[in-house]
């Protein structure tokens, strides 16, 4: 059972989740196209991952057109990268999340080391915690077997995972966070693709990513 209503308000995306008399109740909103759906389902593995599909689909859907320029700050490097600046090249947005998560630390390590081959992607590892939190978060990484640890960017409030829509209302470590995500940008800045964990442990393997690119920009130069 579902039921849809529609109101306008401020950019940006959200998916929240509670519990009700029939089910988990889902919502998404979307104030791009000025729209809120709320969707109430049982709780079967099946209908949940459709509704976890709708919401990536609208995602993408939404922010088609590309994103607002941002303009980050690192507090491991004291650094800051602006978006706009950073045309001819393909970004790969990370959002890891927030809070102490040994899968971020697993992926960050697996994505720099790729990040090192091919210097016209460029991926940025961002999380929503605080300048002290990440710093303290980044000392876990330790060098290994990495040339240099990775710059980790603040995303304060997680404010561009939600104007890229990807969901929150994930329960993590007694907080409410966004999942774990992969947004691709092109050199023009326009979403090539993205993939949005449903939960902690499941993210887009290196590979799997490689092979992604290559298929998306061979179909974009057609």
């Amino acid at each position: 059972m579902s039921t849809h209503r529609v109101h306008s308000g401020r950019p940006g995306m959200r998916w929240t989740s509670g519990q009700s008399g029939f089910g988990i109740t889902h919502r998404v909103s979307s104030t791009a196209f000025g729209t809120e759906t709320k969707i109430t389902m049982l709780t079967t593995n099946t209908q949940r991952s459709a509704v976890f599909l709708f919401v990536s689909l609208v995602a993408v859907a939404v922010h088609a057109e590309g994103i607002k320029d941002v303009t980050l700050e690192s507090p491991t490097h004291g650094t800051t990268l602006t978006l706009s600046e950073q045309k001819g090249k393909v970004i790969v947005l990370h959002f890891l999340l927030k809070t102490e998560c040994p899968y971020c630390l697993k992926y960050t390590r697996e994505y720099a080391k790729l990040a090192g081959s091919n210097h016209d992607v460029l991926h940025l590892f961002l999380k929503p915690d605080s300048v002290d939190e990440i710093k303290a978060w980044s000392l876990k990484l330790g060098p290994q077997d990495l040339k240099d640890l990775p710059v980790i960017y603040r995303d304060p409030d997680a404010r561009l995972a939600t104007q890229l829509g990807i969901p929150d209302g994930y329960k993590f470590h007694g907080e409410t966070v966004h999942f774990p995500a992969l947004v691709v940008l092109d050199s023009a800045g326009q979403e090539l693709f993205r993939y949005v964990g449903k939960n902690n442990s499941d993210r887009m393997k290196p590979d799997d990513f490689s092979a992604k690119l290559k298929s998306a920009m061979k179909n974009q130069a057609k």
